[in-house]
């Protein structure tokens, strides 16, 4: 890049280097903030799409565009949507954040092959393969659960469910089957979908799990993975 730009015109050549529109992620990949004198570029680049309208629009949640190609890159719609958001996107963030927090995580074997910053799942969960920490009835239910985070007994301290395009209720079934584990339990998914899983919760057949799962929206997931790489570069 030209050592001469500022550093919103460093975020603009990103953009427009991405197709006019990127994740946080791709941003934090290629902007170079080596020159910023921050220890939190990440933050850094956040703040400036966040208060610059004239340059840069929210797509979705974590993805920005530039307003100057707004036409076309609506334009392009879902595929400009889809680019990055991802089942295996919102699973590699619990992952990320688990690793953070210093847990073992755990992604089942069937998505250890999907995407997450240009990387397989497997290569960022720490675990191959999950710790046996109950029957084979309720291990088949634990190996199909998105993401889960172990202690350091080797015990389940939180299980994830991404909701993305399917049923919720499902996820629900999997929680109330592993209720007797002291952990916690997490549905994510899009904000609109929180009314649903209200509706759902309050079936008769939830009582007895109903206090203990949250729903976890995606823009809210983003910005605690966000937090939790600032605290990784203060840190550093």
């Amino acid at each position: 890049y030209n050592t001469s730009m500022t550093q919103v015109e460093q975020v603009v050549s990103a953009l427009e280097g991405c197709g006019g529109y990127a994740t946080f992620s791709e941003l934090n990949q290629y902007v170079d903030t080596s020159t910023w004198g921050t220890k939190t570029p990440a933050a850094s680049i956040r703040g400036i799409v966040q208060t610059h309208p004239k340059l840069f629009y929210r797509i979705v949640p974590g993805q920005w565009g530039l307003v100057s190609q707004r036409r076309r890159i609506e334009g392009a719609g879902a595929d400009c949507r889809n680019r990055e958001y991802t089942h295996g996107y919102y699973q590699g963030l619990l992952v990320d954040i688990g690793n953070a927090e210093e847990y073992k995580t755990f992604v089942p074997a069937q998505d250890r092959n999907r995407e997450y910053q240009h990387r397989k799942l497997g290569d960022f969960a720490t675990l191959p393969k999950i710790y046996e920490f109950a029957n084979s009835r309720l291990m088949r239910k634990a190996k199909t659960v998105d993401a889960i985070w172990f202690n350091d007994r080797e015990m389940p301290h939180s299980f994830f469910e991404v909701e993305h395009t399917t049923d919720i209720q499902n996820s629900l079934d999997k929680f109330f089957e592993l209720q007797d584990f002291n952990s916690r339990f997490f549905i994510v998914s899009a904000r609109e979908r929180l009314r649903h899983f209200k509706d759902l919760l309050g079936w008769s057949r939830y009582a007895e799990i109903r206090k203990r799962v949250k729903f976890y929206d995606y823009e809210k997931l983003q910005r605690y993975h966000a937090a939790k790489l600032a605290e990784r570069e203060c840190a550093m």
